[in-house]
């Protein structure tokens, strides 16, 4: 099973190497928002949700209540629930001790690194799960160390934040998403993901991120199951 795990690992690699500036970043923008050091490190070590912990540190800097920080981390986080419910056919025979950290590993990287996998390679549910564990501990790995890197910048290049570093990540998920929309539910899932999430851009919390999702899948549910319904009613009319 090591063969899965490191392809995990290299089937992750070009949104690792695109979460790297992504982590210095956040690790500058900590220390110039006033969080210590281990502090800014620990959410990275123990929350590791990317673009929560930006969020999060902002909140800080403006001293907001621990229990909206808290709050409004676990709101931007609940897209995670759709990608549990995705994985779900394929973990629901693991023990809780494997799927705990299975969760707390989850990324919108490892998610989609391992999705695509899981359509092009049809893999074994174990080797879907070595597969997964690969992409998830290189890229928490990863974004641990580079947070690390950008605390230690940050401190002697103290205008890191305002390169734009961030764009990188959003460049990576460009590339990896466009190659699999195929069909037409795709299509039309990712237009309503796009217009939706434009839309509600300005709602509090990132709750527009959550919506948008939820509303796009559906949109993509019932047009993949609109078109299966009129392929079986043309198959089943006689010749």
């Amino acid at each position: 099973m090591k063969t899965f795990f490191l392809k995990g690992v290299f089937d992750t690699l070009p949104l690792i190497i695109a979460a790297i500036p992504f982590a210095i970043l956040y690790g500058a923008l900590a220390l110039l928002n006033g969080m210590s050091f281990l502090s800014a490190l620990g959410m990275s070590i123990f929350v590791f949700a990317g673009a929560s912990q930006f969020v999060a540190v902002t909140l800080v800097a403006a001293s907001a209540p621990i229990l909206i920080i808290i709050a409004t981390v676990f709101v931007m986080n609940l897209r995670h629930m759709l990608y549990s419910i995705s994985f779900m056919p394929k973990v629901k025979t693991l023990p809780k001790w494997q799927r705990l950290p299975m969760a707390f590993w989850m990324t919108d990287e490892s998610f989609a690194a391992t999705t695509q996998y899981a359509v092009k390679e049809s893999p074994t549910d174990k080797e879907f799960h070595y597969h997964f564990w690969g992409s998830a501990i290189a890229m928490y790995i990863n974004w641990v160390v580079f947070t690390y890197v950008g605390m230690t910048l940050g401190t002697y290049i103290p205008d890191m934040t305002s390169w734009g570093l961030d764009i990188a990540m959003v460049l990576a998920f460009i590339a990896i998403v466009v190659p699999s929309l195929k069909h037409k539910a795709h299509l039309l899932c990712a237009l309503v993901a796009v217009v939706s999430a434009v839309v509600t851009f300005d709602w509090p919390h990132k709750t527009g991120l959550l919506f948008s999702s939820i509303v796009a899948i559906i949109v993509g549910v019932l047009v993949e199951r609109l078109a299966g319904d009129t392929e079986e009613k043309v198959d089943g009319e006689p010749i």
